[in-house]
């Protein structure tokens, strides 16, 4: 595989580091002192074309690679997890699940908006009592007429008081058990709909997560994803995408650990030399560099899948897995390197350990893709295609 950039990659990571650097960079400290998430930031990500970066030209997206998507993902959590995280709910989990199950009047209506950054969208899967356990969730659709009547929470969800559009999914046949999950495509302004957010946040804290809640809410039979009883199937395609995401951002991470450790060994010195002479915080900087390294190669290997049209759960399991894991060891050990002041919020990498845990956990937990990857080594667990795959780019209209 040939994982070389082309020029417009190049300006691309170009465009968006510089983004970053002048727009999230000098406030994020603050941001995520106050706990505040700014969202004129996705404003400007939209204007950037940055919103579909991966979604066709014919539905109003960038129509690049999916590779391009990782770019996108790595140079905004170098700044702060929270922007990564908005790109991979709005884009990852919810626009390109739209791309792949959605009609094309659903296409029109919502993904084309959402691929210009009109309007954001948002993802509902989790529950209090069904995270990596989807088949205990209480949501449920019943069918009245030409509506569905939607009853129950989701929590833990990303963008839950900015997101216009929400994938959510609910059981309309609890009898077939996670073969009777269904999607859909659910509105701020439906009636019955609200949100709350969570505070008290261990890390992304510039970010807004929260709960969102659904209460005798009529949703429209034209708004149902796929066909009833493909919401599992539908919700496990999502999670292809949006840990592709994630895995690209944690090698964002990584690369911000060590820009912040690097620095600081060529400032910092103790018994009579720089830091970085020292041969243990040799070590530390060399596993951050080795675990960039790697966790970019799974990345684009699994983009690379992607962009073949070819399905790649093991693939993204694995890069998920383990750049998450990387970064929040080269977080633990930025940490170390800045000693006492890596305890302290005047330098970044105390917030970079805080935002690493819990890439470890959604998405699928580091427990869940080891059982995953051992399951497919032991011919437990097999790849098999989907009847609807993510179209191959470059994609033809």
């Amino acid at each position: 595989m040939n994982f070389d950039f082309s020029d417009e990659q190049m300006m691309l990571r170009k465009t968006v580091r510089n983004f970053v650097d002048k727009e999230i960079m000098p406030h994020i400290a603050e941001w995520d002192e106050k706990g505040e998430f700014h969202s004129e930031i996705i404003t400007d990500l939209a204007r950037l074309g940055l919103m579909g970066v991966c979604i066709p030209e014919e539905y109003g997206g960038a129509g690049m690679d999916y590779n391009s998507l990782a770019i996108v993902c790595e140079e905004l959590e170098r700044g702060d997890t929270a922007f990564r995280t908005a790109v991979s709910v709005h884009t990852g989990l919810n626009s390109m699940t739209l791309l792949q199950w959605g009609t094309e009047e659903q296409k029109q209506k919502y993904l084309a908006p959402q691929a210009k950054g009109e309007k954001i969208g948002a993802f509902g899967l989790t529950e209090p009592n069904a995270g990596s356990d989807v088949a205990a969730m209480q949501s449920t659709a019943v069918r009245e007429g030409d509506h569905y009547i939607l009853n129950g929470q989701k929590t833990w969800i990303s963008l839950c008081d900015v997101a216009d559009h929400f994938l959510v999914f609910a059981y309309t046949d609890k009898s077939k058990k996670h073969h009777g999950i269904s999607a859909f495509i659910v509105e701020r302004t439906m009636d019955g709909f609200s949100s709350k957010a969570i505070k008290g946040k261990l890390g992304i804290r510039a970010g807004n997560t929260g709960e969102i809640f659904f209460e005798n809410m009529k949703v429209p039979k034209e708004n149902l994803l796929g066909e009833e009883g493909e919401g599992f199937k539908i919700a496990m395609s999502a999670l292809d995408s949006g840990r592709f995401t994630v895995a690209a951002g944690a090698c964002g991470q990584i690369m911000a650990c060590l820009e912040a450790s690097v620095k600081y060994c060529h400032e910092r010195e103790t018994f009579g030399k720089k830091i970085g002479e020292h041969q243990l915080v040799k070590q530390m900087i060399a596993n951050m560099e080795a675990g960039l390294q790697m966790s970019r190669l799974l990345v684009y290997r699994a983009g690379e899948l992607k962009n073949k049209g070819v399905r790649n759960t093991r693939e993204t399991s694995l890069a998920k897995w383990q750049a998450c894991d990387f970064a929040n060891k080269a977080a633990d050990d930025a940490v170390q390197i800045h000693g006492a002041y890596g305890y302290s919020n005047e330098y970044p990498v105390e917030r970079y350990l805080r935002n690493s845990k819990a890439p470890v956990i959604y998405e699928g937990t580091r427990e869940i893709h080891t059982v995953m990857q051992a399951d497919y080594v032991l011919g437990y667990r097999q790849d098999k295609q989907l009847n609807r795959m993510l179209p191959a780019w470059p994609f033809e209209e």
